[in-house]
């Protein structure tokens, strides 16, 4: 069905933003929403939703997007933590005297893999407007598999840091990129519950590559490789079989979903397209230059959502890169124990991150949730920290694992239900990785092997980082509460949108 797009009403920037090549009964549907004003309190759609067709129609919608996008959005997001787990899991085999990491040259492989990945943040979530998911995501999901496989192959530390340079270039754009791509499909109220779904499928992931390592692990001398050398083998070869899977798979933004390989119909698009207009009106990016990009670099807020995931990552890195290690030196486990043993608390962290999810997009709350798992946390490290019985410190960290991975989605749906604008969540979601890399840096230096078995730097940042999220996630608030006053009495309007209000 074809509409004759009506003579433009919403302002002329909106209306410039409609492309030729978007289907023109899509191209009607921005234009007629980008000229209505949006009065829910949180910024949600005022859609009429009497009819049961209606109903049925979105819930296939989500049902839709939700097992194409969210499952190839775990899958990939959990290359990342794959790469941490392989390098984890390699660490306590012979892969340190293999390639010399002594002293802090392991340290040095995380921290470069890092600052690589943060210089190329920017360009690479671009890359995914500019190319489309579909292209670019599946370019550097085999880029980084070939990357992976090589590693098997290196003798000395100098090849470790040079490959994991391009290993970090590869994986710079998979999180801010998907971030990205899966707040422009979902409403705000509904998006914590798709990122907890994204957080869900990378940990099982994560925790079943533990178990695969321990089993590579046992073919040390076969063919004449060591153990690790098959973990780094096997699982790049795994990579490149999902970048071939993903460019398939993956689907494009709403707007242009019709470029995507057996999605949605023309109705389905349609609705997708009002839902997300409605939500927000941001639904079609601007024709793309820098300056539209870094204008949003004024916004002090989104530094303050990046110090969020700066001091959340302060502990995802030291866990899921030194767990293995804190199991083995801190708590007396074998080799291959603690291999093993560091896979149960990321199967764990699925039941919170998933329940908490669904309490923050049932009743549109961020911030109690955010501070709840921080609640969780510092706990967790009280216990790690603090209790000479392994077997509680060893369940501290499934208390630790659970809420940091919980926060990931808390903390990813509280700034992306807080901007609007295709360029600025492109920005946005660049620069809050950028400082989640930064994080990442620290993270990898405050884990100091020569302080097991209680590692008291470790525990010590982790509880002050917490302690310091819940302080920001209070600020977050009043100042939200204040403007969304200003708004309902007609005296500002939010993120340059008409209607637009805070949640937290």
């Amino acid at each position: 069905m074809a509409y004759a797009p009506p003579a433009p009403q919403g302002p002329p920037d909106k209306q410039a933003s409609i492309k030729k090549n978007i289907p023109e009964d899509v191209a009607h549907i921005i234009a007629r929403e980008n000229s209505q004003d949006d009065d829910d309190d949180d910024g949600s759609t005022n859609i009429d939703e009497s009819t049961a067709d209606y109903h049925e129609l979105e819930r296939r919608l989500r049902r839709k997007v939700d097992l194409r996008l969210c499952t190839i959005a775990g899958i990939l997001c959990s290359l990342n933590l794959l790469d941490s787990g392989v390098i984890s899991s390699a660490s306590v085999t012979s892969m340190i005297p293999d390639l010399g990491l002594y002293g802090n040259k392991f340290s040095i492989s995380i921290f470069i893999f890092t600052v690589s990945s943060i210089a190329f943040q920017l360009p690479s979530t671009i890359a995914v407007r500019m190319f489309g998911p579909r292209i670019w995501f599946s370019f550097i999901t085999v880029s980084f598999g070939v990357i992976t496989m090589c590693t098997a192959f290196i003798h000395t530390w100098q090849q470790m840091i040079a490959l994991r340079v391009l290993l970090g270039m590869a994986m710079s754009g998979i999180y801010p990129g998907l971030s990205y791509l899966i707040s422009a499909w979902y409403l705000r109220r509904e998006q914590q519950t798709r990122y907890a779904f994204m957080q869900s499928g990378e940990v099982i992931i994560l925790a079943t590559g533990s178990i695969v390592n321990f089993g590579l692990n046992q073919l040390n001398g076969q063919g004449g490789l060591a153990g690790w050398r098959y973990m780094f083998l096997v699982q790049g070869l795994i990579s490149i079989v999902i970048g071939v899977i993903t460019y398939f798979w993956m689907v494009d933004f709403p707007e242009h979903s019709h470029k995507s390989l057996w999605f949605l119909t023309e109705e389905e698009q349609a609705l997708a397209v009002s839902r997300i207009q409605r939500d927000r009106k941001d639904v079609q990016a601007d024709p793309f230059a820098w300056a539209k990009v870094l204008r949003h670099a004024r916004d002090l807020k989104v530094y303050g959502f990046a110090l969020l995931f700066f001091l959340l990552n302060l502990v995802s890195t030291s866990l899921s890169y030194f767990l293995p290690i804190i199991l083995r030196t801190g708590m007396g486990f074998g080799e291959n124990q603690a291999i093993i043993l560091s896979s149960p608390p990321y199967y764990y962290s699925v039941i919170p991150v998933i329940l908490t999810s669904l309490i923050a997009d049932r009743y549109r709350i961020r911030g109690p949730v955010i501070v709840f798992n921080c609640v969780c946390l510092v706990v967790g490290f009280c216990m790690l920290g603090f209790v000479r019985q392994v077997t509680v410190r060893y369940i501290g960290t499934f208390l630790a694992t659970g809420a940091y991975i919980s926060n990931w989605a808390a903390l990813t749906a509280y700034y992306q239900n807080n901007i609007a604008g295709q360029w600025k969540r492109v920005y946005t979601a660049a620069v809050v990785t950028m400082f989640n890399g930064a994080g990442g840096i620290a993270g990898s230096f405050i884990v100091r092997q020569n302080q097991a078995p209680w590692y008291p730097t470790a525990v010590w940042i982790s509880i002050a980082s917490h302690v310091v999220i819940v302080a920001f996630v209070g600020l977050f608030s009043a100042w939200f509460f204040v403007a969304n006053r200003r708004q309902k009495a007609g005296k500002t309007v939010l993120e340059e949108t008409e209607g637009f209000r805070y949640t937290f």
